[in-house]
């Protein structure tokens, strides 16, 4: 029986080499403080043995944990999960966020932690204890949860809030939710469109009011109304298909409708065919997410393409400056979000006055 090889630790390098397990974890850190003779010998030490570092084996130095933790939504992501309805958010912020950790030696962990719940500051800091991160990124609607914030403030761990706009406290990362929301209604008001509907997110997550601050700046733009074309959602595909009966069965109905998610979307486009609409030319769509399953719709539907992948890698990016002790923006940074534009989008078949 053939026996199983047995795995290369840092204390066979530290040995081979001679030197102490803080001095290999010193040049596996690729810390300054190690004689360019001997952190040669010890690379050469760890290339000769196939000696692959461990996160462990990173700690040694006693600096740095080289974890980066992420917060997701509990209840949204396993509800989604559950419904097998996708998670297009999780697996963007998984690339962007692991990608820029292995360019920097880092991992990254994702906890799902209820912003509602009552012991949502025992959970966090048990995380923490467990895990030790050198960082932690903050998604909607954690990013202003004032527990939260105030709890990782508390503790003086680096923190990046994806979706804020506060500057009290941790990074601030915004996807451009506002502008994003103007250049779509732009967009439409291009086509002829005067008559623009709203399909709002939840309540919970302050992107929401932006993209409508954003909608109205835009339709204010054009002197157009607004007062009987925004209607509540929840990101849901009911609470789109609520949204969108309620838009339609208007005395003058919408030519054209936003939706804060692309399940609200594809809600308004379903109930578009059954009240015998087609999609552009009766109505036209316009989608935030961008989602995969915009592109396999009939029509493909147009969607503000949310940058989730690019600003979790920010946001990693700033935690490990903030680790090293490197200046930070003094402003809130915006990653810009684009507009896709695919076939759910025409002109306007009339112009409605306002």
């Amino acid at each position: 029986m053939a026996r199983r090889r047995q795995a290369v630790t840092i204390r066979h390098v530290a040995a081979d080499v001679g030197v102490s397990l803080q001095t290999v974890s010193r040049v596996i850190n690729n810390e300054p403080n190690v004689r360019p003779e001997l952190k040669e010998r010890v690379q050469e030490a760890i290339t000769r043995l196939g000696y692959v570092p461990s996160i462990a084996a990173q700690r040694m130095s006693g600096s740095r944990s080289y974890l980066i933790l992420a917060l997701n939504d509990r209840d949204r992501t396993i509800a989604d999960w559950r419904a097998r309805q996708g998670t297009d958010w999780v697996d963007q912020m998984l690339l962007g966020g692991m990608l820029k950790c292995a360019e920097h030696g880092y991992r990254m962990i994702v906890e799902l932690v209820d912003t509602h719940s009552d012991h949502v500051e025992r959970e966090l800091l048990g995380a923490i204890a467990a895990l030790q991160p050198d960082g932690i990124i903050l998604t909607p609607p954690h990013s202003d949860n004032p527990q939260i914030v105030r709890c990782l403030a508390q503790q003086q761990i680096p923190f990046a809030r994806i979706g804020s706009k506060a500057q009290d406290e941790g990074m601030p990362i915004l996807m451009d939710d506002e502008g994003a929301a103007v250049n779509a209604t732009r967009h439409l008001i291009a086509r002829g469109h005067r008559r623009i509907g709203m399909i709002a997110g939840s309540a919970d997550y302050n992107l929401s009011g932006w993209r409508i601050d954003g909608w109205k700046v835009a339709m204010a733009e054009a002197g157009l109304p607004t007062d009987d074309l925004l209607h509540a959602g929840d990101f849901t595909y009911a609470s789109g298909e609520r949204a969108a009966l309620a838009l339609l069965a208007l005395p003058a109905p919408p030519t054209a409708i936003i939706a804060s998610s692309d399940q609200m979307t594809l809600a308004a486009l379903e109930v578009a065919r059954k009240a015998g609409l087609t999609v552009p030319h009766d109505l036209s769509l316009i989608s935030f997410d961008n989602t995969p399953m915009m592109q396999f719709t009939q029509p493909q539907l147009t969607a503000i393409d949310q940058p989730i992948a690019a600003t979790v890698s920010k946001a990693v990016e700033m935690i490990i400056a903030a680790q090293k002790g490197e200046s930070l923006p003094e402003a809130v940074t915006v990653i810009p979000a684009t507009l896709v534009e695919r076939g759910s989008v025409s002109d306007a078949r009339q112009t409605v006055s306002a």
